[in-house]
């Protein structure tokens, strides 16, 4: 995800990156070319003049209008609800990294440290589930080698290294290292870290419902494209560039919906889930006193 600084009104004109438009100029190029089409022809099809009143399109447009608010708001309900999710996450393992070193006076450091490090692991994986992705490059570097071998192949990979955190702190129960009101707490923080992982899945495996997709991406380009016969005898040559603006406005719109409708993807309009993670990583690496010289502070969670 990218987040500017405002600046002047003409720079914001002539932003590319982190705008949609990259993504439709061929769609707009094709709209535009179609109307100098129909200008030229003035609105005929062959011999027959296609009359369509340009108070149709105002009707249309209004509710094309109040359906694309409604697909808006439900696709950036997804988008910040994951961004929450990841919000509760930086919370959450923070507060495990620090009573996991402060409650747990008997345990060597190196030993916790370990334990930190599947924290961050932890949030890797996730990330890597929720993009899709098989590399295992920062589970190595955080990960044994026993327990990368016991990872191959599995299917759910941040559940196996949370159910890794819980036997550690159980071993510790055991020999006596915590209390029973201490591991109550950190099994809560293991319950959040679970509740994170599963509202991301449902976000991921539940998109918005197919239909109404189709039905705006369909409604969007017939709109778009019957509009030049409706505006071509009161606008004139004018024409093309009024469609060329009003298309712009509608068809990014929708490319916008789809495309923070997933938001765990790696769009530029997506959420920073790397940042996040390294951001995550260097705070409670700092907090354990764990060496980084390979890890990079994320400056901002904003930047991929």
């Amino acid at each position: 995800m990218i987040v500017r600084q405002r600046t002047n009104w003409l720079k914001m004109l002539f932003i590319w990156r982190g705008s949609v438009l990259k993504k439709i100029v061929p769609q707009l190029v094709i709209i535009t070319l179609f109307s100098v089409a129909i200008y030229f022809f003035k609105g005929r099809i062959f011999d027959y003049k296609v009359h369509l009143n340009p108070t149709i399109f105002t009707l249309i447009g209004l509710a094309l209008a109040i359906f694309m608010g409604f697909c808006n708001s439900a696709s950036y309900d997804r988008f910040w609800e994951g961004r929450k999710l990841w919000g509760l996450l930086v919370i959450e393992t923070r507060s495990l990294t620090r009573q996991i070193l402060s409650f747990i006076p008997n345990v060597s450091k190196e030993e916790k440290q370990k334990i930190v490090k599947l924290i961050s692991a932890f949030c890797w994986s996730l990330n890597d589930q929720l993009r899709d992705k098989t590399g295992n490059d920062n589970l190595s570097r955080l990960l044994s080698s026993e327990q990368l071998e016991y990872l191959k192949d599995k299917k759910f990979v941040p559940g196996i290294i949370l159910a890794f955190i819980a036997d550690w702190l159980n071993e510790q129960y055991q020999k006596g290292n915590i209390d029973t009101i201490i591991l109550k707490q950190m099994d809560s923080q293991l319950n959040q870290f679970s509740n994170v992982s599963g509202g991301c899945e449902r976000i991921y495996n539940t998109p918005l419902p197919f239909a109404y997709s189709i039905l705006l991406h369909r409604t969007v380009y017939l709109y778009c494209f019957w509009l030049p016969f409706g505006l071509v005898d009161t606008l004139e040559w004018m024409m093309p560039l009024i469609v060329l603006l009003i298309s712009y406005t509608f068809i990014a719109l929708d490319a916008i919906i789809q495309e923070i409708g997933e938001p765990f993807g790696e769009e530029e309009n997506d959420l920073a889930l790397n940042s996040i993670c390294r951001t995550i990583e260097f705070s409670i690496f700092e907090q354990a006193e764990i060496q980084q010289a390979e890890l990079k502070k994320a400056d901002s969670y904003f930047v991929d």
